[in-house]
């Protein structure tokens, strides 16, 4: 592995280059992440996984060049390398310094993100899977969103976790009639397809400190209902009600967003259940409680 980042290195950085210096970086459970100081004085940002899933790498830099497409989005790192081979386990990308938020950093996130959700196609998905965490997202594309959302969504996670026993079989009787109103529940009149960046919960944004753009990463990439990304920011600590202000202000969402929020997020909640196990079984059996009745 040592002389195969090397050789990306040097093909990166045009030049032969050492590195100087190693500082792992915290954030994530899945990946090792490392800034990696080199000779001739650049950084960049490594991430490694000995065993990941198929293609996880290849995917993510995929995410990243899709997001960086967006005119007037929020700031993304350039994918620079994927290892060669077929199943890499590593990926080297821009690093990028962050800093405390300014005190107007919140409605410059919410007016970039509203930039990026305006990038839309005709089909919910991808032309390709990816992964949200480890898990495999499957973006099998579909013209009706909410189609999409429960069977590729909430419907695939929940398979995940009958076959491994994680939802008990009441809660999975639920489910199902959760899943059976879907359609009374989610208002999505008049929404397009949003280019999405899939996963966007406290510890995929921060403040870049060389301009101060609102900077996001990993994401699990797909064009969706871009309620999923707004529901994901208030999943493990909400923002600043000056976000979502200037998100309402410069990209209105339908009447009623606060009522559907957590249904997007038993996507994740569900996805938590499966990678983590049962102490996020509480968190899904009240959002299913909540919405079954």
């Amino acid at each position: 592995m040592k002389e195969a980042l090397h050789q990306m290195l040097e093909t990166v950085c045009g030049q032969p280059v050492t590195i100087q210096n190693t500082r792992f970086t915290s954030g994530g459970s899945i990946n090792r992440s490392q800034c990696l100081t080199l000779s001739n004085r650049e950084k960049v940002f490594l991430k490694t996984n000995s065993h990941p899933p198929p293609n996880f790498f290849p995917a993510e830099a995929k995410g990243l060049g899709l997001l960086r497409q967006a005119a007037g989005g929020p700031r993304i790192p350039k994918p620079l390398a994927v290892e060669p081979g077929p199943n890499p386990r590593f990926f080297l990308m821009e690093y990028v310094e962050s800093s405390a938020p300014a005190n107007e950093f919140y409605a410059r996130f919410a007016e970039a993100l509203a930039h990026m959700h305006r990038v839309t196609r005709e089909l919910h998905g991808l032309d390709h899977d990816n992964y949200i965490g480890s898990t495999r997202q499957i973006n099998t594309p579909e013209k009706n969103g909410l189609v999409f959302f429960l069977e590729h969504r909430l419907r695939f996670q929940q398979a995940l976790a009958r076959k491994t026993g994680k939802l008990p079989s009441s809660l999975d009787i639920q489910l199902d009639t959760l899943c059976d109103k879907l359609e009374t529940l989610l208002d999505i009149t008049g929404e397009k397809p949003a280019l999405l960046h899939g996963d966007l919960w406290s510890g995929n944004y921060f403040q870049a400190q060389s301009d101060g753009q609102p900077c996001i990463f990993d994401p699990a990439v797909y064009y969706g209902l871009r309620e999923s990304d707004l529901a994901m920011t208030e999943l493990f600590g909400k923002l600043p009600d000056a976000f979502y202000r200037a998100y309402h202000e410069a990209f209105p969402l339908n009447p009623g967003y606060e009522e559907r929020r957590d249904l997007f997020n038993l996507y994740h909640m569900l996805n938590n259940l499966n990678l983590f196990g049962s102490s996020y079984l509480s968190s899904v059996e009240s959002i299913v409680n909540r919405y079954s009745r």
